[in-house]
């Protein structure tokens, strides 16, 4: 064949396109089906795998929703995630929001009554500072897993974190005050100055008249409190001024700015039985009351005072004999018709087992007369003595007054009815009365005094003292002046005549020097007369004659026998 004949059959015309030569494949369109395949299934079995491990779905109500965000916002126990903020909404009355959380599959057990979810967030507060890493990860919800494990998909959300963990080691107790105070969530618990727990919550009783707070202390300390533990409000400073001088106690700065509360064992032998989960105390005011004897029953009397309390008010302790049985706990103003005059009533609650033996004396001894041993037949006794309430000062700067249960001597007897409901304490009047009324006696003395004629006697008196005292510098000055001149002279003129060449010294010397012989004379004269008293009779003997001595016998007397005295 030509090469022409093999261009014709082998390609085309001049002037024709070549014809695309299609090789048709079956397989190849089922293989673009396979990757939406593979993309379904993959899809399906996430959807399913994220159904088997989702866990349950709860829903948390707060009062705001701030910090948290749906979709992001974290639930972690421990600092782990168990879950995550799915929705944020209002309620229906749009008085807090609903947080739908989902729970991982893991987390089935928070989801469980007794559980507690509250949001972390940085938070300053007298207790402390809490939440401060939120600061840069953000709120996250916290959660306290309970002890049962009935399931639950509600819960209310806390405000605040919890004081205390669910199984934390150590116990709780419950204390009873008349206040709260200032004390609050949180505030610590304190056993000798180091702090061993915190309160936890607190309410009002059921009937309104107290507070009941709920307070942990953490183990191993818990084993410290026992069934004779006094707890009192450490809260503030406790200053006092005594016969040692100023005393100021605190437990420590935290309790002077958020409160707190400290606990002790009393002095002496008692009952170290560590005290059981929930035990009920009372909590004192301060360590002071905490620590004394128990009080005891309490007994209600009343006074009536005449005279003016200013000064006194309720809470004024009530002592007897200087010992502190009671306290003020009402002052009231009354109306005697009769009188016309206004009376003050005051009401006192006292502890009659603060006088400790004295009083068990009193009841024993009463009993043994086979009296009855209450409190007013008692009072009616001490009446009968004397016993009488005076308002006194407690404070001479502040006027604050206190009542004294003391024994008046000479007291005027009173009408006491024991069986009297309640029971009526005779008073008399206080000391600061007394001194007014003493004031009052001396200032209307005072007054009767007549200052005003003793005012002219007394300037007419000085009138005529300047009189005199001008006559005296006037005349009887000058005449002094000129007689001390003259006796000046006197004197010089008896200096001149006593000297010692003068013709008087002289003389004077002379006569002495006389009187000094005479003087020797009358002693030998005295003398003589002593010897010869006839002498004033005869007179005086002629003198002997003088008798010659041989030279040898002025040189060698004789010698005398021994048996022959001596000789005058």
């Amino acid at each position: 064949m030509t090469d022409d004949s093999r261009t014709e059959q082998d390609g085309p015309s001049r002037g024709e396109l070549p014809r695309p030569i299609v090789k048709h494949r079956r397989f190849n369109a089922s293989l673009i089906w396979l990757v939406p395949a593979l993309a379904a299934l993959v899809g399906l079995s996430l959807v399913i795998n994220n159904r088997l491990q989702a866990g349950p779905q709860i829903t948390i109500s707060f009062q705001s929703a701030e910090g948290l965000d749906a979709g992001k916002t974290p639930v972690k126990y421990k600092n782990v995630v168990i879950g995550r903020v799915s929705k944020i909404h209002l309620s229906s009355d749009r008085s807090h929001v609903l947080v739908r959380v989902a729970l991982e599959k893991s987390a089935e057990s928070f989801a469980t009554e007794g559980t507690r979810y509250w949001v972390v967030r940085p938070r300053i507060g007298l207790g402390g500072v809490s939440g401060i890493d939120t600061l840069l990860s953000g709120a996250f919800i916290g959660v306290d897993a309970g002890a049962s494990s009935t399931p639950q998909d509600e819960f209310k959300g806390l405000e605040t974190p919890p004081a205390v963990n669910h199984g934390a080691p150590g116990r709780s107790f419950v204390l009873h005050s008349d206040d709260l105070g200032s004390l609050d969530i949180g505030s610590p618990v304190y056993y000798r100055r180091i702090q061993v727990g915190r309160v936890v919550s607190y309410q009002l009783d059921s009937d309104g008249k107290g507070v009941s707070l709920q307070i942990f202390v953490d183990g191993p300390n818990d084993k410290f409190v026992t069934t004779a533990t006094r707890f009192w409000n450490a809260s503030g400073v406790d200053l006092s001024i005594g016969a040692s001088g100023l005393k100021l106690n605190t437990e420590s700065l935290a309790t002077v700015l958020a409160g707190g509360v400290a606990f002790q064992d009393p002095a002496g032998p008692h009952d170290s039985t560590p005290a059981p989960e929930e035990t009920e105390y009372t909590l004192f005011g301060d360590q002071t009351t905490a620590m004394a004897p128990p009080d005891g029953e309490p007994h209600y009397i009343r006074m009536r005072f005449e005279q003016s309390v200013r000064g006194l008010a309720v809470d004024a302790p009530v002592e007897f004999l200087g010992i502190n049985i009671g306290k003020v706990v009402s002052v009231k103003l009354d109306y005697d018709e009769k009188a016309q005059r206004f009376p003050v009533l005051v009401g006192a609650v006292v502890y009659p087992q603060r006088l400790g033996s004295a009083y068990d004396k009193l009841v024993a001894l009463a009993k043994a007369h086979g009296e009855n041993a209450d409190l007013s037949q008692l009072m009616g006794r001490l009446v009968t003595h004397g016993l009488r309430a005076q308002a006194r000062s407690g404070n001479l700067l502040t006027g604050q007054l206190y009542v004294a249960l003391d024994f008046v001597p000479h007291a005027p007897p009173v009408a006491f009815d024991p069986n009297a409901k309640p029971l009526m304490i005779p008073t008399v009047a206080g000391s600061f009365d007394k001194l007014q009324e003493q004031l009052a006696e001396i200032v209307d003395k005072v007054d009767k005094i007549p200052f005003d004629s003793i005012g002219k006697n007394l300037d007419q008196t000085l009138a005529g003292l300047n009189a005199t005292l001008k006559q005296v510098n006037g005349q009887t000055l000058p005449e002094v002046k000129s007689t001390l001149r003259g006796v000046q002279k006197t004197m010089h003129t008896a200096n001149d005549a006593l000297s010692g060449d003068s013709p008087l010294q002289q003389n004077l010397g002379a006569t002495l020097e006389q009187v000094q012989r005479m003087a020797r004379s009358l002693r030998v004269l005295t003398d003589y007369l002593g010897g010869h008293p006839e002498a004033l009779l005869r007179g005086r003997r002629p003198d002997a004659k003088p008798v010659d001595v041989p030279p040898a016998a002025i040189a060698a007397p004789p010698a005398t026998s021994p048996t022959q005295g001596s000789q005058p």
